[in-house]
């Protein structure tokens, strides 16, 4: 289960970027995660929740953006919506496409007091 290697990063990220403005406690935190980075939004919201005892984070919310998947048919230069890395482009059935987005995992912003 990597999600609580990332959740661990989140909150010892959002811990040190809150100490350094001076916040009593974290409210939320919302990170952006795309549909095939291979992260599952519930085990993340489990690990986070775990990860959050007895730091600045104890009781926050964490809020998960899904990041839809999109590419761009190198043939016909068409953007499309990736259910999987293998979709082929459902305008000229390409097999060749840029993934444009999808992937991403990364801390959007968060709630301090």
């Amino acid at each position: 289960m990597h999600e609580l290697g990332i959740a661990q990063s989140i909150v010892e990220i959002a811990e040190k970027n809150a100490r350094q403005q001076g916040a009593k406690r974290v409210l939320t935190v919302t990170v952006e995660v795309g549909v095939l980075a291979g992260v599952l939004p519930e085990a993340l919201e489990f690990c986070f929740d775990a990860c959050c005892r007895e730091t600045l984070l104890e009781g926050s919310r964490l809020r998960i953006q899904q990041i839809p998947a999109r590419a761009r048919c190198r043939d016909c230069h068409q953007e499309y919506e990736l259910k999987s890395f293998f979709d082929n482009c459902p305008a000229c059935d390409s097999t060749v496409g840029d993934q444009l987005s999808g992937e991403e995992l990364r801390i959007k912003e968060m709630e301090i007091d």
